[in-house]
């Protein structure tokens, strides 16, 4: 029964395992695609919490959830000088590191396992990202061998692997470059070494044990939840009790109360710079015990897992804060374009609106075109009787009709062109105050309209007014009506349909007489006289719609050279790092 007991629960074990691993593996896909493109305060942090949230996924969390059994790794890592690599000699009982005066000495990073747990080490298990060396001793010292690389082997990125038999079966051990290092490079190797440990052996000084970057790596450790043994090292005579009560009271403050101490006294090396025997004897036979319990093993390397995935869920909990503020900064700055050019497209329709037009060389061919003053009062002295006057008038020679039409687009297209240049100046100026749109922007210059831009506003008035054209003869299908429109010429009456769109001051309530005077009122009368009033409103009303619409579609395509410019968006990128980092909580507590 019990064996029946144990293997539901192993069973049980496994697939919990199984469906943490598939949401790892999930949220190391999604960082590969997390980008937080805007210069926004905190954006660059965030994406070195990408870098080491995933770094983290690969060098430690994935590869102890599919490997529990697996050997724990005692990072052993401290400040430069504090003696990291003599103690990792002393503990082996002969030299394998480097250890030297001059700084830094540990260049690459040497992994010690034992022989029969070589397996473990040697494919891409853990710290997948380094090539390895296989390596042996030589005359007292370790010399590179043969190994698989996808790096230069030469490179700090490879890891030595060095099977040992001093070193208890169940723990290997790699020494870590200073955290304080000259090197940045080696800087980062040592924390990126660290992240990946089950265990770290924190070596420190008697006058170096309270220095600023160990304390910070420290506390980062505390953070993990990760068991932390520390050595002091080189500790005067008569000191050890002194230094060691302060040293615990650090500890008991930042959370690391529990951490076992070790006290090194300070003494003379022997000439292969080995400590003298028994110098390191307890901290030796700790490693031993912990190695031979496999019970305390697992539960080491739980509590260092469930809080590095802890820490994880805090970690990608930031990420979707990140992208949640570059989904903002990106709308917001996409609300200031439209907005620029939405208000530019309702000055354009104001301007067309209100008579401003009717003004100049539109009104002087307009003029040219229906004849002199006296025309004007005789048609609205007497609109009926004039009706049939009209035909013999336009029948006549006057002014081309086309120069009405030619005199609209330049007048219209200057005011496309004069409101565009001003939205452009305005969202250059809105995005160039804001950090992550002056990133955007860069060196260049979008505060006028874009090459090509007056010659589309041209086409588009031109097929405006064709359209209104179309829109005459449409209206004038009926014979009797086609009879009238044809006395008068399309082009007439087109022009005619123009001016009265360009007079309409109230919507389609009525239309008004425009800042010409009578102008207006003469391209009204003789559309009704041809069409009748209910067409010529509904034609306005077609013409100043489809005019609209033109405009509009001009400036939008006009604000994409800024919108052009914003990431790509990504909505659900917030909500799926909160969802993960929920998600990270939950199999941390329950793991």
């Amino acid at each position: 029964m019990t064996s029946r007991n144990e293997h539901a629960g192993a069973a049980r074990l496994e697939a919990r395992t199984a469906e943490a691993v598939a949401l790892l593996e999930e949220i190391r896909a999604g960082l590969a695609g997390v980008t937080l493109p805007l210069a926004l305060p905190g954006a660059e942090q965030a994406c070195r919490e990408v870098a080491a949230a995933a770094a983290q996924l690969d060098d430690y969390i994935l590869p102890r959830y599919r490997s529990l059994d697996a050997p724990l790794l005692a990072v052993v890592g401290g400040s430069t000088g504090a003696g990291k690599s003599t103690l990792v000699n002393g503990l082996v009982g002969h030299p394998v590191t480097r250890a030297g005066a001059i700084r830094p000495t540990t260049r690459q990073p040497i992994l010690l396992h034992h022989p029969d747990e070589a397996a473990w080490f040697e494919g891409q298990r853990v710290l997948p990202g380094f090539s390895r060396i296989r390596g042996a001793l030589a005359g007292g010292a370790v010399v590179a061998g043969g190994g698989t690389s996808r790096t230069d082997p030469d490179s700090a990125t490879s890891l030595v692997l060095l099977a040992d038999a001093a070193v208890p079966a169940g723990v290997a051990l790699l020494d870590a470059p200073d955290v304080d290092s000259i090197s940045d490079h080696n800087r980062l190797l040592a924390g990126q070494l660290l992240a990946a440990a089950d265990l770290w052996v924190f070596v420190t000084t008697a006058n170096r044990y309270a220095d600023a970057v160990p304390w910070t790596l420290l506390l980062d450790a505390a953070g993990r939840d990760i068991t932390v043994a520390v050595v002091l090292d080189g500790v005067p005579p008569g000191a050890e009790a002194e230094v060691s009560q302060d040293l615990r009271a650090l500890l008991d403050r930042e959370g690391l109360g529990g951490s076992p101490l070790f006290i090194i006294p300070e003494t003379a090396l022997d000439p292969q710079g080995m400590l003298p025997a028994g110098a390191v004897t307890e901290l030796g036979e700790w490693l031993g015990r912990l190695a031979a319990d496999a019970a305390g093993r697992s539960a080491v390397a739980r509590r260092t897992l469930n809080g590095t995935v802890r820490m994880l869920a805090t970690r990608i909990e930031t990420l979707g804060q990140a992208a949640r503020e570059q989904e903002r900064a990106a709308a917001r700055l996409e609300a200031d374009a439209v907005a620029a050019y939405e208000d530019a497209a309702g000055r354009i329709l104001d301007a067309t609106r209100d008579g401003a037009l009717l003004r100049g060389e539109v009104l002087a061919r307009w003029q040219d075109f229906v004849g002199t003053g006296e025309f004007f009062r005789a048609l609205e002295q007497n609109v009926g009787r004039f009706r049939d006057r009209l035909g013999a008038f336009f029948r006549g020679e006057p002014a081309p009709a086309v120069k009405v039409e030619a005199a609209i687009e330049t007048g219209l297209q200057a005011v496309i062109l004069d409101e565009a240049a001003n939205a452009a100046e305005d969202t250059d100026q809105r995005w160039r105050s804001d950090p992550a749109g002056r990133q955007l922007l860069g060196t260049d210059d979008l505060s006028g309209t874009s090459a090509g831009f007056a010659g589309r506003a041209a086409a588009e008035i031109r097929a405006w007014q064709e359209g209104l054209m179309e829109l005459i003869r449409t209206e004038g299908q009926g014979r009797r009506t086609q009879a009238r429109w044809l006395s008068f010429g399309i082009n007439g009456l087109g022009a005619a349909l123009m001016i009265v769109v360009f007079s309409m001051t109230a919507g389609l309530t009525g239309l008004e007489i425009g800042v010409a005077g009578g102008t207006a009122v003469v391209g009204q009368r003789l559309l009704e006289a041809v069409f009748g009033e209910d067409a010529v409103r509904r034609m306005a009303e077609k013409a100043r719609t489809d005019l609209a619409g033109r405009c509009h579609r001009l400036l939008q395509e006009e604000q994409q050279k800024f919108l052009e410019r914003l990431p790509e968006e990504n909505p659900a990128a917030a909500e799926t790092l909160a969802a993960q980092s929920r998600a990270l909580a939950r199999l941390a507590d329950t793991a």
